[in-house]
Order: C-alpha cells, then structure tokens, then sequence
C-alpha cells in the first residue's frame, strides 16, 4: 500500500531531518559537520541509558540531545579554536566516538553489540482526534512520536531565525565573510561555537529517535551511515531548511522502499541495500552539477 510506504519513508527520515538541519545550521555559520554521525551515536546511547534508568523517554531524549550537544561544542572548538581542519577532525570523532561506545558496550554493560536497557521508555505515537479514522491522512499523520512533530515545527522555526533574528544574522554573516564580521566587533569563533552547540543537540535528538523509536534498543552500527547521508542532505538543500528536509525525505523513501522490496523477495538483499547510498551518490553528483552551472554563468 502507498499509505504505508510513506507513512515508512517519513518515520526513516526524522532521523536524517534533525541530523541534517543541525549539520545546515552549523554550515550557515561556516563549518562543515563531518561529524553528525558520532553525535547521533553517542545521542542514541545516552538516550537509551537515561530513558531506561529513569524510565522516562523525554529524559532520555534530554540526556541524548545534552550529549550531543556537548560533543559537538568540543568538535567545533577544535576547529574554531585550534584552526584544525574540520573534515580531519569530524571523520576523526566519529572513530573515537564508534570506539568508545564499543569499549564502553563491552566493558560496563559486558554485552557486544546490542544493548537491551531494562525500563527503556519508547517514545509515545501521538494520535491525532478526527484524523486517525482518515484513510491516508491517517495512516501519515496519525501516529507518530514527538520527534516527527519537532522535526516538522524545525524547519518553518529556522527558516525564520535564519532570517529575522539577531542570532540567525550573525550566524550568516559568519558564514559568509569571517573577517568583516569580525570587523564590526562580532565574536565569530563564539556565534561558531553556538552552532555546534545546536548542530550537535539535533544530531544527538536524530540518535534518539533510533534507540527510543519503534525499535526500543540501542546498536553500536544502527546509525548505520546516517551522519554521512545527512551531511549529503544539506549539501544538496543548500543549507536551507526546507530543500534539506525535502532531501532527507527522498532519502528515506529509498530506505523504506529497499526494505519494501527485500519483502518482497526475487532481488538480492545485498544489491537491495544500496539503494539509499545509491541515491546519495546521484543526489551529490547532480548538486555538483548545479554548482558547476552556477559557477560557468558566473565566469561568463
């Protein structure tokens, strides 16, 4: 049924839209976020382990956003204050994050692999009165946890902020010209360690929609390369709230469908699962293709 493709395709994609306008923020202000994969891992964990130990999901989703929040301020001050390369040091967060929350895995909790927290709290599915009964709208809207709602209020809220805010102002302006925006008194490094600070918290909230979501559970792989294809996302948005989000939901359109057809049997479940990656790699290539067109009608 179509209904329950996109009703799929738009849970698979909450992850990508928090991730990917948390990575579109920090871009705004003139660092790339190689690192939204660490930050969701170590958001998914900590969500998991404060959800069950409390037996609470917004202190789980709370401990989850805190984590990655504080992960990507130390990120971005590395970057902002040690001028270090901020593609080094993302790929180089995420293999010190994917190693230690193995070793943390096997060491505390004496499990390899998959973590079951005892007590973990899901995130509730929020039914819709007068809209569940609706065929289609329904099977869409109805249902879905707080995450879904958050991520679809983020992008009008930034969109906004973008433009209208003190705040949104600097950030752009850092992004765009460091050296005047310093000019005029402003703190680029601190508006720059503020937007890691957000990138970092929606990266840490993507996490915890995995490990609290419809799985209950916490895997060292379950980002499973979703960092990367948020990354690709707000490449091909621009940075901007709305083309991002679009992108995260084509993306996870791919991702329900290559599950759809491995139900469905006949295809190899290994060529199946590239279909996400494959779609990122066109995605990319035709936003390289854009730029290229822009820049040539520039020259001209």
């Amino acid at each position: 049924m179509i209904d329950n493709l996109i009703n799929a395709a738009l849970v698979f994609a909450v992850p990508l839209v928090l991730a990917a306008l948390g990575g579109a923020v920090q871009r705004r202000s003139g660092v790339v976020n190689i690192g939204l994969e660490g930050q969701m891992l170590i958001g998914a964990l900590f969500g998991a382990i404060l959800s069950g130990l409390t037996g609470n999901w917004l202190a789980g989703a709370a401990a989850g956003a805190l984590a990655g929040a504080l992960v990507g301020w130390l990120m971005t001050a590395v970057i902002t204050r040690l001028s270090a390369n901020p593609i080094i040091v993302g790929l180089g967060l995420n293999i010190v994050v994917f190693g230690l929350v193995g070793y943390v895995l096997r060491t505390v909790f004496e499990v390899s692999g998959t973590l079951r927290i005892p007590g973990l709290q899901k995130l509730p599915e929020l039914t819709i009165p007068g809209i569940a009964d609706v065929p289609f709208l329904g099977a869409v809207l109805s249902g879905k946890d707080p995450l879904f709602w958050l991520a679809v209020v983020l992008v009008p809220v930034l969109a906004w902020t973008f433009r209208n805010t003190s705040w949104g102002i600097r950030l752009r302006a850092s992004g765009a010209s460091p050296a005047s925006t310093t000019s005029l008194g402003i703190r680029t490094n601190s508006v720059r360690d503020s937007a890691g600070i957000v990138a970092g918290a929606l990266a840490g909230l993507g996490g915890v929609a995995l490990s609290l979501g419809a799985v209950g559970l916490f895997n060292e792989n379950m980002t499973a390369g979703r960092g990367y294809v948020a990354l690709a996302a707000f490449y091909f948005g621009r940075s901007h709230p709305l083309p991002t989000a679009l992108a995260c939901l084509l993306f996870g359109f791919f991702d329900a469908l290559q599950i759809r057809l491995q139900t469905g049997g006949g295809v190899s479940a290994d060529l199946i699962q590239t279909i996400p990656y494959i779609a990122v790699v066109l995605v990319l290539a035709v936003t390289g293709f854009r730029r290229s067109r822009r820049s040539s009608r520039v020259a001209v």
